[in-house]
């Protein structure tokens, strides 16, 4: 069985959302009461692979919000991350994705530490980031879409915004090993990681993002968005395409400009119906079918009886693991979500 752990986006969106879930009591309640709630399995799931292969699920909604990080309530949303991770090995899932934030919580906090969580010694091998399905993706929507939107790779810069983040770092390996782009722009806070990066390509410019922006062809957005940051579509290239890697999505919202092509990344679209509700509740375009690549990793993990953390640790993705959970992606019936 397989495991998704998620979190609503915002306590408005939780509010909602645990009313049409069926818990009234927790619609009208504010964020000290969301810091703490419970996790809670609301969804049961099954996946048909394009083999005929047949596999179960749990959906774990952790009850993180964001605004737990915004307030500073660190010791809540981490403690949301290591509640529901215990609930999901508790319920005997062999394999669960870490989606959202918690990914995110769990390394920058580094919570491999905090192996104990009351009477659950948390077994790692049962979790995966879903990172490497989630690069996988964000690298053939820039393949793929590139060509929707004419534009043409061997000609193309692309700015990786996040360069060296989990994803960020496979995206630029991805690109550099298996395509012919021109330029690459690198994008991060750190700047001793990025000259890391830089050495490790042997390529790439260390770029700040106001420079490098109206310099790209294809825009890789890995990244928190910095606050007070905004971007101004007038100033991009025509055509540009922006590929959102961030959670949630709202570039599509905010960046409204003729000839840019804001795409919603790591998302995947199923060939099957999937049976569950959970999707619907956060929104997706066609909820019956998309999904967060990371989630979906779990799922190729539970089809392959891979029982084991594919995705763990910052900056492990290497190119080798990206193409075999790219084949299993082919196998089983995922594609990239790509220009409408």
């Amino acid at each position: 069985m397989f495991g998704l752990i998620g979190h609503l986006t915002s306590l408005e969106h939780a509010q909602s959302v645990a009313l049409e879930l069926g818990y009234p009591e927790y619609a009208d309640q504010g964020l000290d009461f969301w810091c703490s709630a419970p996790p809670q399995i609301v969804d049961n799931i099954t996946v048909t692979s394009i083999t005929g292969q047949k596999i179960e699920g749990r959906y774990v909604e952790s009850c993180f919000l964001p605004e737990m990080l915004a307030t500073r309530r660190i010791k809540a949303a981490t403690r949301k991350i290591l509640n529901a991770m215990a609930h999901a090995q508790k319920h005997g899932i062999d394999i669960t994705a870490l989606g959202g934030f918690s990914s995110i919580i769990f390394e920058n906090f580094n919570l491999e530490q905090l192996r104990q969580v009351r009477n659950t010694t948390l077994e790692f091998t049962r979790f995966t980031t879903g990172n490497t399905h989630t690069a996988y993706i964000i690298c053939q929507q820039v393949e793929q879409a590139s060509k929707q939107v004419g534009i043409n790779l061997s000609e193309a810069t692309v700015a990786v915004c996040g360069a060296t983040g989990d994803i960020g770092s496979a995206v630029c390996r991805w690109l550099d090993a298996k395509t012919d782009v021109k330029e690459l722009l690198l994008i991060a806070r750190n700047q001793e990681r990025l000259e890391h990066l830089q050495a490790e390509l042997g390529r790439g410019k260390i770029m700040g993002l106001e420079q490098a922006l109206p310099e790209a062809d294809i825009i890789v957005w890995v990244a928190s968005m910095p606050k007070g940051v905004e971007i101004d579509p007038a100033t991009l290239k025509q055509p540009c395409l922006l590929i959102d890697g961030g959670y949630p999505k709202n570039m599509a919202t905010k960046i409204q400009q003729s000839g840019v092509y804001v795409l919603n990344g790591g998302i995947v679209e199923h060939s099957l119906d999937i049976d569950w509700k959970i999707m619907k509740i956060v929104n997706m375009e066609i909820p019956g079918r998309q999904l967060f690549a990371c989630f979906a990793e779990s799922m190729l993990l539970e089809f392959e009886k891979l029982h084991t953390n594919f995705s763990w640790g910052r900056n492990q993705i290497t190119v080798e693991k990206m193409s075999r959970i790219g084949q299993l992606s082919l196998k089983h019936g995922f594609r990239p979500l790509l220009v409408s």
